[in-house]
């Protein structure tokens, strides 16, 4: 599992890496999109690395509740500022993925902040 905790990680930094990018380049939506995805991935290594996994695929709904709910909420891992980091965040991706108006600069960079915050929380407890 450590291994693939290690690919999450490095996936999660690549995203984290895009989101910068595209917030630089005026790119408001693949932004907020890369956000989300960063922290998803670095939720499931934060995950794997406690030994936590699901029977089939990582699902969203299986991400954000074992992130939340176990690593914050029971085993206190992570500070309890992150625990809505995943679902404002998937919300704020469907907004951009699938509404007219999407997301703004603003948004976009607030969210981008929450996604640092986030990512380097897991690389710390690493």
């Amino acid at each position: 599992m450590e291994e693939d905790a290690r690919k999450f990680l490095e996936r999660a930094l690549e995203s984290l890496a895009s989101a910068e990018s595209d917030l630089t380049g005026g790119r408001y939506n693949s932004c907020a999109n890369r956000c989300y995805y960063a922290c998803f991935q670095a939720a499931v290594s934060a995950l794997l690395r406690a030994n936590i996994a699901p029977t089939g695929d990582w699902g969203h709904d299986f991400v954000r509740s074992r992130f939340g709910g176990t690593l914050i909420n029971r085993r206190h891992l992570y500070p309890s500022t992150l625990k809505d980091a995943l679902p404002d965040l998937f919300f704020l991706r469907q907004r951009a993925d699938y509404v007219a108006d999407g997301v703004s600069r603003t948004i976009a960079a607030r969210a981008l902040h929450r996604t640092q915050t986030f990512v380097q929380a897991v690389r710390e407890t690493d």
